[in-house]
């Protein structure tokens, strides 16, 4: 199944994912709820605005895809949502939460994804992050992939490929080089103000509480 989902798709479905893993009993979505969920300033990255009208395009799209659609509900009078990643993939739930939690919040660390996945689904230890992430990348066609790991961190992290695929650029490094020193420098200069500022703040005081005491000699 070739899928290329849009950010907006991306963020739907993965709402649509966490709500049914952390609210089951709100779920399915309402079109209110889900424009709500995806639009949470907790738990996603990047933090989103979208109206309903965006939402409920992607998820047309979605119900293209197989990936999520209208829930089959009689009861309610309202029109509410699923994700159907279930059907399509027959996830586990260590599979699913991780799967959620790369969607929600883009490129982690396995350690990162064992604190955050948390919430949807108990993590025991990290070997069992790994191990998911492992069979997540075996998959046919993969769903998920291990970035090179960056200048200056300790551990890779990981990407779902629902999007299509995550490639760093090749002058990646010499960019975050660059970046740094010139931050590095603007963050001296910023520095350098303020601690000048504060010399003069407090000689002020000190004038202000030498004419202060005058009074009382």
């Amino acid at each position: 199944m070739d899928i290329h989902l849009s950010d907006v798709e991306t963020r739907v479905l993965g709402s649509l994912v966490e709500k049914e893993l952390t609210t089951p009993e709100y779920y399915p979505l309402s079109l209110n709820a889900l424009v709500n969920a995806c639009n949470q300033k907790s738990n996603r990255d990047p933090v989103m605005s979208l109206d309903e009208e965006a939402v409920r395009e992607a998820v047309r799209t979605l119900d293209k895809t197989g990936l999520a659609g209208p829930a089959d509900n009689m009861v309610s009078r309202v029109s509410k949502y699923e994700h159907r990643l279930q059907e399509a993939y027959n996830f586990t739930r260590h599979e699913i939460a991780i799967l959620a939690e790369l969607l929600l919040r883009g490129p982690q660390t396995p350690g990162e994804l064992r604190s955050r996945a948390d919430r949807m689904h108990k993590f025991d230890d990290l070997g069992i992050v790994q191990s998911t992430l492992q069979r997540l990348m075996k998959r046919e066609p993969p769903l998920v992939k291990v970035l090179p790991r960056q200048p200056g961190t300790k551990e890779a992290r990981y990407a779902h490929l629902l999007s299509g695929d995550v490639e760093l650029p090749p002058d990646s490094t010499a960019r975050v080089a660059v970046t740094s020193s010139a931050g590095g420098g603007d963050r001296i200069a910023r520095l350098e103000a303020q601690v000048e500022t504060l010399q003069s703040e407090i000689a002020d005081l000190k004038q202000q509480f030498a004419a202060f005491r005058k009074q009382f000699e």
